[in-house]
């Protein structure tokens, strides 16, 4: 979409539940968390005025790969990502100018005008009467849940925690490194449907590494519901992971909060979550301020299937994906022709049911696709060159076939590992990159919490063996101050 181009509004029916990815809609005028929802032109003129096929052949495109018509269809999917307009990028920059000028003045301002009328600036922080009272009003039976996921999302990333190490290899010479946590993180946790359908596991993917990492505060940004509360099971999950503070607040003067702090809200050093467009604009805003886990895109899934896949599972993990948004991509690559139709007719049967099945069928006719591929060495190839976030592998071998796949986000091998296994328990991290950059990026994980610290030291004979071609280099790069730092000492020697 061109820059300012022209925007409507969605529908409360239409309106996409801010999952764990990236935003692809936006909110009617200035950014809220909850409420109406904006859409690309483009996409609205699709959701608003188009009449849906009667048969989901018409809607989920099924192609031959490789072949032109292929391309095409794979050029597209490859080509959606984040869009948002120049008036966008404004709205967000002077929301985050506001917040770096008046600080609480502004975050309650703004939590006034679209999340909850009465909060104030004492009202802004968690006080530890809500956590309590939160505790009491979730089961037993979700604590237990919360505790499971906890506990698993915590053994897997502590085998990413890595160690200083030191050496001193040549005579004279200690080189090491030293791993170090930052002080301070911001997790965001998105409001979804007015805090109806709170979206714990973001809280667990974002706090338990950090608290791996050895962050000594972490603070939990979400916005709160119309009365100033926050849905108890986002404050459960806060303190079973061991988050510091809760902030009610969201979207852009949230981030903007924690990447310059406020009165009540302490600056951090990394902020990390998913958010609407709002949230992802701020970030892409404040990095270099503060660290981000990324920019993520719409969420996406490839399913690679031979003749041994179960077409109704197929559809099912398909369609996970597809109920995000709009913009999802859901991709079957197959061998075979007639899993193909078999899946294909799965997913029409399981669409009736499904409560987001007009969101699921925009996803599935815009950047949804059968490939059926000659075999299993093109569809590595397609995987590679999409770079998927999230790839099934359902054929007879997938551990071996495993081997051939270079970039995905994730890999989910077998019958029994659907895709949101790994959104909520299996352990490794569901914040995973999008849009292709699976070729270059990797899950948010400890890494994203530690610096790494270079540490040099020599003594006086090892810096006079190396001296001078120290100051050969730095002559060569004309940088004759860095040669007089080396020749000022060894002056000093010969005097």
């Amino acid at each position: 979409m061109a820059a300012g181009a022209a925007l409507r509004i969605v529908p409360e029916r239409l309106q996409r539940h801010p999952g764990k990815h990236g935003p692809s809609v936006r909110r009617i005028g200035m950014p809220s968390n909850d409420g109406l929802f904006f859409q690309h032109g483009v996409d609205w003129a699709r959701t608003a005025f188009y009449k849906p096929a009667n048969r989901m052949e018409d809607k989920m495109k099924q192609y031959k790969y490789p072949s032109e018509e292929a391309e095409a269809g794979v050029r597209s999917i490859i080509e959606r990502g984040l869009d948002y307009s120049e008036e966008d990028y404004r709205n967000v920059s002077a929301i985050l100018e506001e917040v770096k000028r008046d600080g609480d003045a502004a975050v309650v301002k703004y939590t006034n005008k679209f999340d909850c009328p009465d909060l104030t600036a004492e009202s802004l922080k968690v006080t530890e009467k809500e956590f309590e009272d939160a505790l009491n009003l979730v089961d037993d039976a979700f604590l237990a849940t919360l505790d499971r996921a906890s506990r698993q999302i915590e053994s897997f990333h502590r085998r990413q925690l890595p160690n200083s190490w030191f050496s001193n290899e040549r005579p004279g010479v200690f080189l090491g490194q030293k791993v170090s946590a930052v002080d301070g993180v911001g997790v965001y946790a998105p409001g979804a449907k007015g805090g109806m359908t709170p979206l714990v596991s973001s809280v667990l993917m974002g706090a338990v590494p950090a608290k791996i990492a050895g962050v000594k505060n972490i603070s939990l940004m979400t916005p709160p519901r119309e009365d100033g509360t926050i849905n108890p099971h986002l404050l459960a999950a806060a303190k079973i992971t061991g988050i510091d503070s809760v902030y009610k607040a969201g979207s852009a003067w949230a981030v903007g909060a924690l990447a310059y702090g406020t009165e009540t809200v302490d600056k951090v050093d990394v902020i990390v979550g998913p958010g609407n467009i709002f949230v992802t604009l701020a970030k892409k805003i404040v990095a270099g301020t503060v660290g981000i886990d990324m920019i993520a895109g719409p969420s996406e899934i490839m399913v690679i299937a031979d003749e041994t896949g179960d077409p109704d599972f197929i559809a099912a993990d398909l369609l996970s994906q597809a109920e995000h948004d709009t913009m999802a991509s859901a991709i079957l690559v197959t061998t075979s022709e007639k899993l193909a139709g078999e899946v294909v007719k799965a997913v029409e049967d399981q669409l009736a049911a499904l409560e987001r099945k007009e969101t699921a069928v925009q996803s599935l006719e815009n950047h949804g696709a059968v490939m059926i591929v000659p075999d299993l060495e093109k569809a590595a190839e397609l995987a590679n060159r999409l770079a998927p976030e999230h790839l099934e592998l359902l054929v007879e071998e997938p551990f071996e076939y495993m081997s051939r796949i270079r970039n995905a986000g994730a890999i989910f091998m077998g019958n029994y590992t659907p895709e949101p296994v790994g959104d909520y328990i299996a352990g490794p991290n569901h914040v995973l990159p999008t849009a292709g950059t699976a070729r270059f990026a990797s899950a948010l994980s400890v890494d994203t919490f530690i610096k790494k610290t270079s540490l040099i030291h020599y003594t006086r004979e090892a810096f006079l063996d190396e001296a001078e071609d120290i100051a050969r280099l730095a002559d060569i790069e004309g940088l004759g101050a860095h040669a007089a730092s080396i020749r000022v000492r060894l002056l000093k020697e010969k005097s």
